[in-house]
């Protein structure tokens, strides 16, 4: 495998990721107004880090992306979106702005957002399901999926965070909720990735530590973005967590302890993934450079 960094490969795979979303999600409903809150959500930008983390497993391994591949990881783009449109309502976190933009509820009201959200999650499962990848691995994708975004996942996760607002959780239990509400898609992510790459189990466990810890560190990351940074910076509300007593990593832990807990989740996952590349005998820098979204 030729080296690439995570800014070279995010030059090759973020345009057709938003290309592929752009054209597929052109005539998603017969419905106007749910086919452009979709489009509006999924299409506003992003990082596209989730399916990126999946074909960078591929790439690593070797594995050539096919159309198939393709849209196995975009799908996971679809319940990540899902996820955002519903997260900003106002029952929950009442966000105004994301990516820049106002929030789904906002441009579309509070009841197109919610039906666009929920349109996007079984969208999900449809494009694992019609993907075209062997029937075995889209079974396993769509339980580690439905796993990974339901009531013992991202959802789960959601419920602590809103019933905790207020609450002064210990680290375990702050840990917990994010391994859920932010980690376990990420989790899916490089997990994903490793069932279409067909790895062995014991580099299966190795990638999937990695990107438990990746997921840590971004949470951590995202807190202490959310009191140092600006709306401008971040095209999202800032200082919302502490205004509204959620928890988060600086609050508990103060932002030097956060950013020491950064630098920890960072060591682990470069661990991770130094036992994955020894135990496959491949050169795993392509998600080691991964890494470095949290420095650059």
């Amino acid at each position: 495998m030729t080296e690439l960094s995570l800014a070279a490969f995010e030059a090759q795979w973020r345009p057709r990721l938003n290309t592929y979303l752009a054209e597929n999600l052109r005539a998603v409903s017969d419905r106007d107004s749910l086919t452009a809150a979709i489009r509006y959500s999924v299409l506003a930008g992003g990082k596209r880090l989730r399916p990126l983390l999946s074909l960078a497993v591929l790439t690593a391994f070797d594995r050539p992306i096919t159309s198939a591949n393709l849209r196995a990881s975009v799908a996971l783009e679809l319940m990540h979106t899902y996820s955002l449109i519903h997260d900003d309502l106002p029952a929950m976190d009442n966000d105004g702005l994301r990516r820049g933009k106002p929030t789904s509820h906002v441009k579309f009201g509070e009841d197109i957002a919610i039906l666009a959200g929920d349109a996007l999650q079984p969208l999900a499962f449809q494009w694992l399901a019609d993907s075209g990848l062997p029937a075995e691995q889209v079974a396993k994708l769509t339980l580690a999926l439905a796993q990974a975004a339901g009531p013992q996942g991202m959802v789960a996760g959601q419920v602590a965070d809103v019933q905790g607002a207020g609450m002064h959780l210990t680290l375990p239990k702050l840990q917990q909720l994010h391994r859920e509400k932010t980690g376990a898609l990420i989790h899916y992510a490089v997990l994903a990735g490793a069932i279409q790459a067909d790895v062995t189990a014991d580099v299966q466990t190795a990638l999937l530590a990695f990107g438990d810890a990746f997921g840590l560190a971004f949470q951590i990351y995202d807190d202490i973005l959310d009191v140092t940074s600006t709306p401008a910076q971040l095209g999202k509300q800032t200082h919302k967590d502490a205004g509204e007593h959620k928890n988060t990593y600086p609050g508990l832990l103060g932002l030097e302890g956060a950013e020491v807990a950064l630098n920890q989740a960072l060591a682990t996952a470069k661990t991770a993934i130094d036992r994955a590349e020894r135990l496959s005998q491949r050169d795993l820098s392509l998600l080691t450079s991964f890494l470095t979204y949290f420095t650059n």
